[in-house]
């Protein structure tokens, strides 16, 4: 008798179904959102911000060197490792790599959705079904959507999130604590904000039922794990710019400034409730009733996700208290927050009475309901879209075109939006952002001194919407200014070109 199994008695491991329905879904839901862009007026990025990394990929292929002006080393990229990943599609495309860019956020979001159906399984081990709420949930709820189609980071740091927390949920390994430390020493090559996922690592660690030394080693552990490549990545930025930040760290924060002056409430109640703005607004009371309970329970894990989640939403309120388009700073987090809802809502309406009617038809009337918002929203989600992509492409496109037509090789272009005039002129810029001119940063916001700084840098031209620098466009000669439909039907002003009159 054979001591070795028979092929028959091994069994197959095979790939839930569930998988392929969150990647079905991703791949459907931005690439409608690429479709409805391209019929609008074509395709392109929701923002200014994805020309920029695209500019520093650009180089980084084809140059060598980590610069958005070539032969100007800057540190104007929030997230290295996505420009790094970008940079090896420009080494396989000489044109833009429009397709590769969304298939990434195609992949960022099918795995967000992955990550998330895992915590929901694992919330829930009697459920069983093929249909994975959780995964349907994240690929079709707009916002996430929309940052999968935005050519930016967003998604990559999302997917990172869920993962962090997906490794640390019911665990006791060391190894565990110690790969989610290093996923978010990582993860600040993705973004700076990763750090803040060692609140609720520790807070995990140190609330274990276990022994003091063994809790102590692996928090230790896991700090460990996270240092390393947070230590390359202070050091990369401070030989790049001489700071241990990127340039946009601190350009931001002091952009905003004077946002921070409106009452500490205020300021958190519209951060807060930007993932309301769709399905989470039918998640919010299991959001309630989880936190609820958690605190009632005692429960770690999920205390330590809410905790996340509000405190995250705090730093933002509290340094950068911006919401405008719709809310990309904190897109990344949302995941958490429809997750929690979405948990708690299960708890709540799945797990009362089987035999009470009334329950039977509150849940299904709510399951219908989330049914229609989740997918209403996706629709008009999908309009803003296209929009946001119609205004960068007739506004910031349109005018750095021009510009690469119009002016000089060794003009001097001001300009506050950078991306798409460093991606499609090669003119020397000074960004008024600070991101690449963080001279700039004292001052950003102070007409004046904008000026005098213009003039010293003999400027030729600026490059701006006319509300935003009142002062610094009064009585300069328009040179362009963009017939773009879009951006007006927005509520928003045309893109102007000015010539500098150096006074």
């Amino acid at each position: 008798m054979s001591i070795y199994p028979s092929m028959q008695s091994v069994k197959k491991i095979q790939t839930p179904i569930w998988v392929w329905i969150n990647l079905g879904l991703a791949l459907l839901a931005v690439g409608g959102y690429v479709w409805l862009a391209s019929r609008m007026q074509t395709i392109g990025f929701p923002l200014d911000d994805a020309w920029i990394h695209q500019t520093y990929a650009r180089n980084l292929a084809e140059l060598g060197e980590w610069s958005f002006i070539p032969g100007i080393t800057s540190a104007g990229s929030t997230s290295p490792l996505w420009t790094v990943i970008l940079a090896l599609f420009h080494l396989i495309t000489k044109d833009t790599p429009f397709a590769l860019t969304y298939l990434m956020g195609v992949i960022w979001l099918w795995l967000t959705a992955c990550f998330a159906e895992l915590i929901f399984r694992r919330s829930f081990p009697a459920y069983k079904s093929s249909f994975p709420p959780a995964g349907v949930l994240m690929a079709l709820e707009w916002h996430l959507v929309w940052a999968g189609a935005s050519g930016m980071e967003t998604l990559l740091f999302a997917a990172l999130i869920l993962a962090v927390f997906y490794l640390i949920q019911n665990t006791n390994s060391w190894y565990k604590y110690g790969l989610a430390g290093l996923i978010i020493g990582m993860g600040v090559w993705v973004r700076p904000d990763a750090l803040t996922l060692l609140g609720p690592l520790v807070f995990i660690i140190f609330l274990q039922k276990s022994k003091w030394n063994v809790r102590l080693k692996e928090i230790g552990g896991s700090l460990a794990a996270a240092a390393l490549p947070l230590a390359v990545y202070l050091i990369f930025n401070y030989l790049l710019s001489g700071q241990i930040w990127p340039n946009t760290f601190y350009a931001k924060q002091t952009e905003y400034a004077s946002m921070r002056e409106i009452p500490l409430l205020i300021r958190y109640g519209k951060i807060i409730s930007l993932p309301l703005v769709g399905t989470g607004a039918l998640l919010l009371p299991g959001f309630l009733y989880k936190s609820y309970r958690s605190v009632r329970t005692c429960d770690v894990y999920w205390l330590s996700a809410i905790l996340w989640w509000v405190g995250y939403s705090l730093v933002y309120a509290l340094r950068l208290p911006v919401t405008y388009q719709h809310g990309r700073y904190l897109i990344p987090a949302m995941p958490v927050f429809l997750l929690i809802g979405l948990v708690g809502s299960v708890e709540g309406l799945w797990f009362g009475k089987a035999a009470d009617y009334v329950l039977r038809v509150v849940k299904r009337v709510w399951a219908g309901a989330a049914a229609i918002v989740l997918v209403a929203f996706l629709v008009m989600g999908g309009s803003s879209y296209a929009r946001d992509v119609a205004i960068i492409n007739t506004e910031m496109v349109a005018a750095a075109r021009w510009l690469n037509d119009h002016t000089e090789p060794d003009d001097l272009i001001a300009v506050h939006d950078i991306g798409a005039v460093g991606y499609f002129t090669q003119r020397r810029i000074i960004d008024l952002a600070g991101l690449v001119t963080p001279e700039v940063i004292p001052f950003i916001r102070d007409d004046a001194k904008l000026a005098q700084f213009l003039d010293q840098q003999q400027a030729d031209y600026l490059m701006t919407f006319p509300n935003w620098y009142p002062v610094l466009t009064a009585d300069l000669e328009i040179v362009y200014q963009s017939d773009g439909k879009y951006s007006s039907a927005a509520g928003g002003e045309k893109m102007t070109i000015y010539r500098w009159l150096t006074k």
